[in-house]
């Protein structure tokens, strides 16, 4: 009797506490952005284009060309020129689209370009990562004001686009003192964009001569070097096939001149830049040189994969 009586009060417990069980799920939870991608995009007034860290192996041209974009009130601004870097635009450079902004989507309308459309994913921070789900390809840009940007650290860094950015330099100087040398007779120079972003050709002409009228006489590979703790000097290397190459070290005096010095004579250059070529913001917009539309910024890595997966229409 004993027995069966503790066997009945462990059943009943047993119910009770079954039927006071109740299944309780809890919902996963994201966080949403807490600011909108309009505000996300104009908290910085510009937005260096990290071209190293992309990801993928397509490419959005006008952001290949760019070396910061800005989103200002509709209007994309882009300075796509080493030359006037910080004074184009009150830094911004110059007016290049339009976009429009909504639920992490960045649809841009270049005026050359075209369209292109981005999911924006914020990285942290200060960075800004742009899919472009038609090319598979990210590209991540770094927020800066115009205050705290560094735009010696980018012209500097970007010298070889520098040198791309006039039809030809042109010698307006040479030191009395340096031995003779083969160079002593070269007038101009001319560094070309597009290809394998190493082309030069110089020319005898006299000084003077308008540039659309120079006969180039020799076409090369040149190099530009760094100088280890000077981020200010940097070599030039010509290559002359018919006599060795040329070494030189690498002053910018301004935006449109550059000092040469020839280490193995000891002579001074200076050259003056000829016909500047900007990467314009329109299709209809007359400009220089066919070669403009040849600049891009090249990788100075490998590229890599895009772990980044394509969702939008899925």
């Amino acid at each position: 009797m004993k027995a069966i009586k503790l066997l009945f009060t462990f059943a009943l417990t047993a119910t009770l506490f079954t039927s006071c069980y109740t299944e309780v799920q809890v919902d996963e939870y994201y966080d949403e952005p807490i600011i909108s991608l309009n505000n996300l995009l104009s908290s910085y007034e510009l937005w260096y284009v990290d071209i190293n860290a992309t990801q993928g192996y397509g490419e959005t041209p006008f952001l290949q060309k760019a070396f910061t974009i800005s989103f200002r009130g509709g209007v994309v601004y882009a300075n796509n020129n080493i030359v006037g870097l910080g004074d184009n635009g009150n830094g911004f450079g110059i007016d290049v689209g339009e976009y429009d902004a909504y639920d992490m989507i960045l649809d841009v309308q270049h005026d050359i370009d075209g369209f292109s459309t981005f999911d924006v994913f914020q990285v942290d921070g200060n960075t800004i990562e742009l899919y472009n789900p038609n090319n598979d390809t990210s590209y991540f840009l770094d927020g800066y004001q115009r205050n705290n940007f560094d735009y010696d650290f980018v012209f500097y860094d970007n010298i070889h686009y520098f040198l791309q950015e006039y039809e030809a330099w042109e010698k307006i100087y040479t030191s009395e003192f340096g031995a003779i040398n083969e160079f002593d007779n070269e007038n101009f120079l001319q560094f070309l964009p597009g290809g394998n972003d190493s082309t030069f050709q110089s020319s005898q002409d006299p000084t003077g001569t308008n540039v659309s009228g120079l006969i180039w006489d020799y076409i090369g590979v040149y190099g530009v070097g760094d100088v280890a703790n000077d981020m200010y000097l940097k070599t030039l290397t010509l290559d002359y096939d018919y006599f060795d190459n040329e070494f030189f070290e690498l002053t910018v005096i301004d935006d449109g001149t550059i000092e040469l010095y020839h280490t193995t004579s000891e002579t001074v250059y200076e050259f003056k830049g000829r016909g500047y070529i900007q990467y314009l913001k329109s299709a209809n917009s007359k400009e220089k040189s066919n070669s403009a539309a040849g600049k891009k910024r090249k990788f100075k890595k490998e590229r890599v994969d895009n772990p980044r997966e394509n969702t939008r229409n899925k």
